[in-house]
């Protein structure tokens, strides 16, 4: 059989049933399903989609719920009978859910009833949206219809199918993908423009799961992953749910962002995933509490490492030793940081186009700074590299998508003779090792002609850690051609408090800041340094991976 997500699935349900497949909360209970009972839920899932007239290789189903046991049944039960699935952001705004669903030309949404208000706004304005499933809470009652939309209740149908897809005629039973069918489309919002949707099939994630599994090599069926990353998410479908699912490894889900540090103490994790915005969080949390934590204080101060060490192992659950990172560049210094206390961090570089996984660093030999190497079953190369070395990161191999939805033209622009062209500039050495540089689309060029990567200014002046947020831009000055240099910087109030003692009169911050951008900028050549500095308040908006949404200032700096 030719591998494919639902290959993985399978072969893990008919080997290993007894094993548990992923963990959560549920009022405040532990709870668990083995492979086994997953297998049972994802084949009634599959017979009840087909009794609501959902068809394999037809249109596609939009999934938006939050993390948990039926996010991952579900999609496994859409992808795994040859139905197209449309990964969703819970929190996206009516427009943009309208513009996704119309432009994939979604027949049904599954989602529960939190979003059920969403959905009877959005529906109107989609004609080919026909049925609406719900996963419902054991004490909520959804109404039978939704904007003249049928509406089912997963769970009070659930029971009526199982027979059926227990059966050799069940739909389970009798559809099965392949590899070139495709398994998602992921709508990437890119730099500029609508967001477009990157066809991802079943042959291409299955690639890159394995290729990641084979660069990386430290990954066992023992371990467990503390999923805290959003699944709709590629980065953490691919290397939180299809890595656990390829090695039969577990799933654990945390009930939120602001109960990771009692979910770790509750399930122990061997392996996290985190983009770098939560891995600093992290790395800040501990660093305080050796500066200020009395016991801290004095196990160092009489060199009793081992201890410190124990200590704070013990509160990232006791067992941690793998930290896989990604999504946007880490701090050289958080990683280094983490290994002090035993958890290795690989810092992942990718795109949605590719599955997504392009590179990891290997936890032993990693250099830190880079992004690794390719995953072993992918070419990599810089195209067009200048007097540097440094050029567009194009890739080839397996993991590449498909195409663009719907978008011919784009899909031939950024797939050149197969080899899909990221956007990204990045030099690589001899050794194969790759440097992300900046974006293409953001780099400024100033009147002299000089490139500027904004990437590497944030980095420098991102260091202090009195900066919350850091965000470098070009802009215009009316009176000069070219690009100028600028920046937008949120101070972390707190840290000057905790810093001086006291609350500082913003005045006073603004000053401060000024000044260590002057210092944070000294190493880097003069022409890089902000021409303007915009000291805000307010936390910058990010995407729903916790990057800066860089298009959202784009112009704002302008005069």
């Amino acid at each position: 059989m030719e591998n494919t997500i639902r290959s993985f699935f399978d072969a893990a349900a008919r080997e290993n049933p007894g094993r548990i497949s992923v963990e959560y909360l549920s009022a405040g209970k532990r709870l668990s399903r083995t492979f086994g009972e997953m297998d049972v839920r994802v084949r009634n899932l599959a017979e009840l989609f087909a009794t609501v007239g959902i068809a394999p290789r037809a249109r596609s189903v939009a999934l938006m719920l939050e993390n948990g046991p039926d996010w991952v049944e579900t999609y496994l039960a859409l992808s795994g009978t040859a139905i197209p699935v449309i990964p969703m952001d819970p929190k996206l705004r009516p427009a943009e859910v309208v513009y996704i669903l119309r432009d994939a030309g979604c027949c049904a949404i599954v989602t529960d009833v939190a979003h059920i208000e969403l959905v009877e706004r959005v529906a109107p304005d989609l004609p080919n949206l026909q049925t609406v499933l719900l996963h419902v809470g054991d004490d909520a009652v959804p109404p039978e219809t939704i904007a003249d939309r049928p509406c089912v209740n997963i769970g009070e149908r659930m029971p009526v199918v199982k027979y059926a897809a227990a059966s050799t005629e069940g739909r389970y039973a009798t559809v099965e993908p392949t590899p070139d069918d495709v398994a998602a489309i992921i709508y990437t919002s890119g730099s500029t423009g609508a967001p477009k949707g990157a066809m991802i099939t079943h042959g291409n994630f299955a690639a890159d799961a394995d290729g990641t599994l084979a660069t990386v090599k430290v990954l066992r069926p023992c371990d467990r992953f503390l999923v805290v990353l959003p699944l709709f998410h590629a980065f953490s479908f691919t290397a939180n749910m299809l890595l656990s699912i390829r090695l039969r490894a577990r799933m654990q889900f945390v009930g939120s962002l602001r109960t990771i540090d009692a979910d770790l103490k509750r399930y122990h994790p061997t392996v996290m995933m985190a983009v770098p915005l939560l891995l600093e969080k992290i790395a800040t949390k501990i660093d305080n509490a050796l500066r200020t934590n009395r016991l801290m204080l004095l196990f160092q101060a009489f060199h009793l490492r081992g201890l410190v060490k124990d200590i704070v192992r013990r509160q990232l659950g006791g067992k941690l030793r793998l930290l896989i990172t990604g999504g946007a560049p880490c701090p050289p210094g958080v990683i280094t940081f983490m290994r002090r206390f035993g958890a290795s961090v690989v810092e992942g570089y990718g795109l949605s186009e590719a599955s997504p996984v392009v590179s990891v660093t290997e936890p032993k030999i990693a250099r830190v700074g880079t992004i690794g190497k390719a995953i072993v079953n992918i070419e990599a190369r810089i195209d067009n590299p200048n007097e540097q070395g440094i050029g567009e990161l194009v890739i080839k191999g397996p993991i590449v998508m498909k195409g663009y939805l719907n978008l011919p033209e784009a899909t031939a622009e950024v797939l050149d003779g197969g080899w899909l062209h990221t956007g990204d500039l990045a030099s690589m050495d001899a050794d194969g090792y790759i440097t992300i540089r900046g974006r293409k689309k953001s780099l400024i060029v100033n009147r002299e002609g000089k490139n500027i990567y904004p990437e590497e200014v944030e980095q420098c002046i991102g260091r202090d850690p009195l900066l919350k947020d850091v965000l470098v831009l070009g802009y215009h000055d009316r009176e000069d051609v070219g690009e100028k240099v600028g920046v937008i910087i949120v101070p972390d109030e707190p840290a000057f408090k905790a810093a001086d003692g006291s609350q500082l009169p913003r005045k006073d911050i603004e000053a401060r800041v000024r000044a260590i951008v002057q210092t944070q900028c000294g190493d880097l050549a003069a022409y890089k340094h902000p021409r303007k500095i915009d000291i805000r308040f307010e936390p910058l908006k990010r995407t729903a991976a916790l990057k800066i949404e860089r298009k959202a200032y784009q112009g704002q700096l302008d005069r």
